[in-house]
């Protein structure tokens, strides 16, 4: 694929390319970026800044994630319309009621969420367990899959993945819409998602822990760092978190055992105090 050409959700554009002092018209790309707004039996939920992909899947897994559905048996009907501007999602039960706030979260793209994570779930109770070369594998299949992303950066990618080989994919300009669409995806595919994988090319936060958790996942694995509050979450709900995988290295935060590594005395900063 030429420099000149796209591909669905990226937009044509022409630029400058510096480099020293050669300077370059290039025409490439640029991300494409939308705002969708989900119906969910009538009722206007919430409107999401994404990627004009996949935004059925997107509906589903947000409503998936955020508690809403626990199947796809609870749909009656997800309908785009012609113009990628909303999803009307339709349930089979009509006792649906409008939270009562949205919090905004730490995320690019937009990211909401109808949670509030102190309602924390239970350990997760799994016995799953891999190694290291798999997650360093996974994540370079993540980059496989990360056909936008290779063509004109500036997007994030995620997959849902077993020991061997990614599940489902999906990108967009939020990291928390692509884990909304791996759920989407698994959902309409009738994939478990329950000791499963989720690699990501964004940063993890308490609200993609979230995601994680209600997904039934024991293990999430970043190019990039955690946050502080995700790392407590994942210790309580005994997910670990596996972030800079890249290079062939990777930093394991919680629950290592999962990866087959020695347990250690941990510090916070309340020690060092």
């Amino acid at each position: 694929m030429s420099e000149s050409e796209t591909i669905r959700g990226a937009l044509p554009y022409t630029y400058w390319t510096v480099e020293g002092e050669r300077v370059e018209i290039t025409r490439g790309g640029i991300i494409e970026e939308s705002a969708v707004t989900i119906y969910v039996n009538g009722l206007e939920l919430a409107t999401v800044m994404c990627s004009p992909l996949d935004q059925e899947e997107l509906a589903l897994g947000f409503l998936f994630n955020e508690g809403v559905i626990d199947s796809m048996a609870e749909i009656g009907l997800v309908k785009s319309n012609v113009r990628g501007t909303l999803v009307d999602v339709l349930l089979l039960r009509g006792d649906f009621d409008l939270p009562r706030r949205m919090i905004l979260t730490s995320g690019c793209g937009g990211g909401i969420t109808l949670q509030d994570l102190t309602e924390t779930y239970p350990p997760l109770a799994s016995s799953f367990t891999t190694r290291p070369a798999i997650i360093l594998e996974r994540m370079h299949d993540l980059h496989g899959e990360a056909q936008l992303y290779n063509h004109v950066r500036g997007v994030h990618a995620a997959v849902l993945a077993d020991e061997t080989g990614v599940l489902v994919s999906a990108e967009d300009v939020g990291r928390h819409n692509a884990v909304d669409k791996i759920a989407g995806k698994a959902l309409r595919a009738d994939i478990d998602t329950r000791d499963k994988i989720i690699l990501t090319s964004g940063r993890i936060s308490s609200e993609m822990l979230g995601k994680a958790r209600r997904m039934g996942v024991p293990l999430v694995a970043s190019r990039t760092a955690p946050t502080s509050r995700a790392v407590n979450l994942a210790q309580a709900w005994q997910i670990c978190i596996v972030g800079y995988v890249r290079n062939g290295s990777l930093r394991a935060y919680t629950q290592p055992q999962r990866l087959g590594l020695p347990q250690i005395a941990t510090r916070s900063n309340e020690d060092e105090t």
